[in-house]
């Protein structure tokens, strides 16, 4: 992707959200992100897209064997999730007394850290 125009995502490493989108679709059950790919606008959320992976043996996994591991989504097919709401969100952004980026939610207008 260039550089010049990176989009600036509203999702991080370790945020709750939901999967609004495809098989493991869940509006009602919040999630952890693991992950969060930029240049490919994906991301890795915890128990989503869950794929089998054929493994040679190796040092660290001397027999091999089939992996049940998580695959990346689309981050458009995820949406923040609102605790205080207790639903998903969409996310503005604004500044702090500090002058620091903050995003707050659209649903509940609290600060989500």
């Amino acid at each position: 992707m260039k550089t010049r125009f990176k989009p600036k995502f509203h999702i991080k490493k370790g945020d709750q959200v939901v999967v609004i989108a495809g098989d493991d679709k869940d509006r009602t059950r919040p999630r952890r992100v693991l992950a969060v790919y930029p240049d490919k606008e994906r991301v890795l959320v915890e128990g989503v897209n869950i794929v089998t992976k054929h493994t040679k043996p190796s040092a660290q996994n001397p027999r091999g064997g089939i992996v049940k591991m998580e695959a990346p989504i689309h981050i458009s097919n995820v949406m923040l999730w609102d605790s205080k709401a207790g639903a998903p969100t969409r996310i503005s952004r604004s500044r702090d007394e500090e002058g620091k980026p903050v995003r707050i939610s659209k649903k509940s207008g609290e600060i989500i850290k």
